[in-house]
C-alpha cells in the first residue's frame, strides 16, 4: 500500500511508518517534527514564526499539494495537521479527500472530541478537563475548552470525524470519547515503540541474584514542557518528587529536563530507574512507553481501563497514581522504602511493551485497519 502520514505527535507517526516499512509498504512522513522535538520525517513543514511564516508554509504546501494525492491510505494526526489556521485547513482537507482513496483520522491528542466529551458527558472519572464531576478552572485547561469549542477548529474536526473512513484511538482515554460517538469507525489500536536491546538481568543465572539487587540512590526523572505543566499535573508531580528527596536524602536523586529536543530528552532519561508522567492519564503515552522499552518504571496512569483495553491480565508494571500531590508522593515513598519492588517492575516494563507496542505488530493491525476499509 501507498500511505500517507500527515502530522507529528510525539514519534507516534514517524515509529509506525519504521513498522509499516518492514511490512513492505510505501509510507511518507509530512509534518513539522512535533515542534521543538524535532521527530523525523521524510517532508519537513515547519513553519516559521509570524505572519510571513504562514505564507510562506502555505506555499510551500501549494508546491506539495501534487505530491500528496493517489495514496491508499492518507492518515491524520489531528484534524489540526498543519500549522495553520482551521479555515485553511478545510479546502487542504477536501483535496486530499478527493484525489486519495481512503483518509483516516488519529484520535491520539487534544482536539474537540477530547475537550468536549470531558467538560459534558464525562466518560472517564478524571481528566485533563475534569475531577468527578467537577470541572477544572485553572487556566491552561480553559485556554483548550476556548479554543475548541464552538471554533473554527471544533467545526473542522467534526466535519472531518464524520466524513473519514476510520478513526484510530491510541489510549484508552482517546477510545472512550470518540467510540460512544461513532462505533462503526472508532478502532483501538496501541501507539507503536521500538523495542530496545535492553538485558537487565545477565545471562548467566549464576549471576541473577547480583542483578536483583538494586542499589540506592533511586533515580527519578521528570520532563517539563513549561507551557503544558499545570495542564498535564507536570508542577505537581514536580512537587512531590522534590519533597521525597528533601524527605529521604542520599536515597533519592532527581533529575528535571525542561522541553528538551527528542535525542536530548531521551539522552537525559536513559540513566533513570523512574519516570513521572501526566498526572491526570489512565495510561502512558509516548514518552512513558518510550521509557518503560528502556525499563524504566512509570509514576503515573496505570488504570484498570489500560490492562482491560489490552487484554492484559498478568502484567501491572506501571505505578498508578490518582490526580493528587498525596497520591504521587506516597507511591514514590512507597518505591524508596521497598527498593525490592523494582528489579519485577523494570522487568515487566520492558515485557510490557514487547507484548502491546512492538512497532511492527502494531503496524500489521494498522494494515488491517486500512485494507477494512478498503
Amino acid at each position: 500500500m501507498r500511505i500517507l502520514l500527515l502530522g507529528e505527535y510525539s514519534n507516534v507517526h514517524a515509529t509506525l511508518a519504521e513498522g509499516l516499512r518492514t511490512l513492505g509498504h510505501t509510507v511518507t512522513v509530512v509534518s513539522n517534527g512535533d515542534f521543538w522535538k524535532n521527530y523525523p520525517r521524510d517532508i519537513d513543514v515547519s513553519r516559521e514564526a509570524g505572519k510571513w511564516g504562514g505564507i510562506k508554509l502555505m506555499l510551500k504546501i501549494a508546491t506539495l499539494l501534487p505530491r500528496m494525492r493517489g495514496y491508499d491510505i492518507v492518515q491524520l494526526i489531528n484534524p489540526m495537521f498543519f500549522e495553520l489556521r482551521a479555515e485553511r485547513l478545510f479546502p487542504l482537507y477536501h483535496y486530499l479527500r478527493k484525489y486519495n482513496k481512503k483518509v483516516v483520522l488519529g484520535a491520539f491528542g487534544m482536539d474537540y472530541y477530547w475537550v468536549h466529551e470531558n467538560i459534558t458527558r464525562m466518560p472517564l472519572r478524571y481528566s485533563d478537563f475534569n475531577i468527578g464531576k467537577t470541572l477544572r478552572t485553572d487556566p491552561d485547561a480553559t485556554v483548550y475548552i476556548n479554543d475548541w469549542t464552538d471554533t473554527a477548529k471544533g467545526r473542522l474536526n467534526q466535519e472531518i470525524a464524520k466524513d473519514c473512513d476510520a478513526i484510530v484511538a491510541g489510549l484508552y482515554e482517546y477510545w472512550a470519547t470518540y467510540h460512544p460517538l461513532f462505533p462503526s469507525k472508532t478502532t483501538f489500536i496501541p501507539f507503536p515503540i521500538k523495542p530496545k536491546e535492553t538485558r537487565l538481568y545477565p545471562t548467566d543465572s549464576k549471576d541473577r541474584s547480583l542483578s536483583n539487587e538494586f542499589k540506592a540512590p533511586l533515580k527519578v526523572f521528570i520532563g517539563i514542557n513549561k507551557s503544558r505543566s499545570a495542564y498535564k499535573g507536570t508542577d505537581i508531580m514536580l512537587r512531590a518528587a522534590q519533597d521525597i528527596a528533601v524527605q529521604y536524602p542520599g536515597k533519592v536523586q532527581l533529575t528535571v529536563a525542561e522541553s528538551l529536543p527528542f535525542n536530548e530528552y531521551v539522552k537525559a532519561m536513559n540513566e533513570a530507574d523512574v519516570i513521572l508522567d501526566q498526572l491526570y492519564s489512565y495510561t502512558p503515552a509516548m514518552n512513558a512507553l518510550e521509557a518503560m522499552s528502556r525499563g524504566i518504571i512509570v509514576v503515573g496512569g496505570g488504570e484498570p481501563e489500560n490492562y482491560d483495553i489490552l487484554h492484559e491480565s498478568r502484567l501491572r508494571p506501571i505505578v498508578n497514581v490518582e490526580p493528587t500531590y498525596d497520591s504521587v508522593y506516597q507511591q514514590l515513598e512507597h518505591l524508596v522504602l521497598h527498593p525490592e519492588l523494582i528489579p519485577t517492575l523494570k522487568q515487566q516494563s520492558i515485557e510490557y511493551i514487547r507484548r502491546h507496542h512492538d512497532y511492527r505488530m502494531v503496524a500489521e493491525q494498522y494494515i488491517s485497519l486500512y485494507r477494512s476499509i478498503h
